[in-house]
């Protein structure tokens, strides 16, 4: 296994627990969707993946590694070295380049012209070779989503946490946007992606439906 939660939970004070002891084993390579409407605990799940939250109890294990043991400088070059985020916002500085967005991430930790390289490749695969001096704001938004899925990768992740990453696109971004992580997913990337979108469900191999706090796992391996 690649991802073990045990227990998990996530509660603020006497405020409804946003998770509630959950479970959930994630192989490598799998591409689990998550379903559930908004406010069901779906991006606190990716979260806890991610390193970005605590949980107030439980364990999250990555390849063995007890992530609530990790010091704050070993947390950093875990989000850093081993997880990609995706967002539906895309979360892109609007006075870089679409090349210096991808870089950002590994600059502090690379060379520049390394990493320059890198993510002049990563462009090329999802179709933004043309796009690399252009501002964020002369892009559509499947293409800021490209670029977001780009800079993702500029670590060389195993495990791409997509947070609904389809929400503000057309029905051809969308088709665009999952068509490459079809081929990320093929290149044997660990995928959780979280949707509302029903039909996107049958892009991976399992589905998680979330709800009051729980998870329940809705389609087998």
């Amino acid at each position: 296994m690649m991802i073990q939660i045990a227990e998990a939970r996530i509660s603020y004070g006497d405020s409804p627990a946003i998770l509630k002891d959950v479970n959930l084993t994630v192989n490598k390579n799998d591409w689990i969707t998550i379903l559930g409407v908004s406010g069901t605990g779906k991006t606190s799940l990716l979260n806890i993946i991610g390193g970005l939250l605590r949980p107030t109890a439980g364990e999250v294990e990555v390849e063995g590694r007890n992530l609530q043991a990790l010091t704050r400088e070993e947390m950093q070059e875990y989000r850093r070295n081993k997880i990609g985020f995706v967002y539906q916002d895309f979360k892109l500085f609007d006075q870089y380049t679409v090349l210096e967005n991808v870089m950002l991430p590994q600059l502090p930790y690379d060379s520049h012209k390394k990493l320059e390289k890198q993510a002049i490749q990563l462009l090329e695969q999802v179709g933004l070779s043309h796009r690399l001096s252009h501002l964020p704001a002369e892009l559509s938004g499947g293409e800021k989503q490209r670029v977001a899925i780009a800079r993702a990768l500029i670590g060389c992740p195993e495990i791409l946490l997509c947070d609904e990453p389809t929400g503000n696109l057309d029905n051809e971004s969308t088709k665009t946007v999952m068509r490459i992580l079809q081929e990320l997913h093929k290149g044997g990337l660990t995928i959780l992606l979280i949707t509302h979108d029903n039909s996107l469900a049958s892009y991976g191999n399992r589905i998680v439906t979330t709800g009051d706090g729980t998870i329940v796992e809705l389609d087998g391996e």
